[in-house]
């Protein structure tokens, strides 16, 4: 995380001199030198990972005996593969409602959860989801407000209207790159916002308005990261493929979507320069249905010359989340689908087996277009 920390925090403060003044930072037409900018080449690698889950098992598990909560060891495996990236996003699938903690069905989980996310090496955290309401205002709020304490980067939820104004479309910049991220949720299990707070909701009106926003602020690309579907099914619904569809039309380059808890299949389109992963499953969780207890982390390779940018290479990744009562060890770890033998016990190398051949048929079935898988 500290390799981004500064570039992006200034981001955030160009985030908001954009939305203040249509397009100008600081009231003025930014002066670029072009004969520079045709010349020189940039590159930028985006990971984005799925939902971060916090049952009851991993409470139990974290708990230290001075009260305390410790995930360290949930991510350390996993944490070389975060931090490679320039650019490491997650969705953020609780809420830091403080004590009493809980798990399903309101998330309330320790700041220690939070804290091992971003240590672990992720940069932006995605909180649009149907958990973020699950301590109502106050947990909204709070998450918000340790989020930006901490600091970490954050789109989804906002504290009221003028935040989001100012904050969303997410613009990022790094590396040379514009990027503006979206993020939107289908519902939030029948809990309504309470006002002055806002959470971004599947509305095509608004999002077709975000949209059009974004557009001016010059991106490289856009990119929509919803929270769509229906959870436990390895293929995307109707409903998931017509707002891919719709989407893509209104001037989003790619989709990468969560929610249902296990993948579904990814698509390369308009000649590999467009990704629509339609759900990337499970980050860490207590979850036990087949397919849930692993996921898929994808991985965008971008590059830059003038003022064109593309998609150079995509591909995707396994793991697998080991949980005590198959380990035997206090805490959870995710792993490499490609761990070796000699780091798992036989429980382990079964849970693994089992979710990478599941997966993997799914994917070669149904994957569009020359997506690779990668080892890390």
């Amino acid at each position: 995380m500290k390799k981004l920390i500064t570039t992006l925090t200034l981001s955030t403060l160009v985030i908001t001199a954009f939305s203040c003044n249509n397009g100008k930072v600081n009231g003025n037409e930014p002066q670029i030198d072009t004969t520079e900018q045709e010349s020189e080449e940039h590159h930028l690698s985006l990971l984005i990972a799925g939902d971060l889950m916090q049952h009851g098992g991993q409470l139990k598990s974290a708990l230290q005996a001075d009260g305390t909560y410790n995930y360290e060891e949930c991510f350390q495996f996993v944490k070389p593969e975060i931090e490679r990236a320039d650019v490491a996003i997650a969705n953020f699938e609780v809420t830091l409602g403080g004590k009493p903690y809980k798990a399903y069905p309101q998330f309330s989980a320790p700041d220690e959860f939070l804290k091992a996310t971003v240590n672990a090496g992720f940069d932006i955290l995605l909180t649009a989801n149907n958990h973020c309401l699950d301590t109502y205002q106050k947990g909204l709020e709070r998450t918000i407000e340790l989020m930006d304490k901490l600091p970490v980067l954050h789109l989804g939820t906002y504290v009221n209207a003028e935040a989001r104004r100012q904050q969303y479309p997410f613009l990022l910049e790094k590396n040379g790159f514009r990027i503006v991220l979206l993020n939107f949720t289908y519902g939030t299990n029948g809990l309504k916002v309470t006002p002055p707070n806002i959470v971004n909701y599947i509305d095509t009106a608004e999002i077709k308005a975000d949209i059009a926003k974004a557009r001016k602020m010059n991106p490289d690309f856009i990119i929509a990261i919803p929270h769509w579907g229906i959870e436990y099914q390895l293929l995307p619904s109707a409903e998931q493929k017509q707002l891919a569809d719709w989407l893509l039309k209104q001037g989003v380059d790619h989709i990468i979507g969560g929610h249902p808890h296990v993948p579904q299949p990814i698509e390369l389109r308009n000649n590999g320069n467009t990704l629509v992963a339609y759900s990337l499953g499970n980050y860490i969780s207590n979850q036990t249905r087949p397919n849930t207890y692993g996921g898929v982390m994808v991985r965008m390779e971008l590059s830059k010359k003038g003022n064109k940018a593309k998609l150079d290479n995509a591909g995707y990744c396994l793991y697998f989340v080991s949980r005590p009562a198959e380990s035997g060890r206090k805490n959870f770890r995710i792993y490499s689908i490609n761990t070796p033998d000699s780091m798992l016990n036989a429980r382990e190398r079964e849970r693994r087996n089992t979710f990478a051949t599941s997966i993997r048929n799914l994917f070669k079935q149904h994957n569009k277009g020359n997506i690779k898988e990668y080892k890390f």
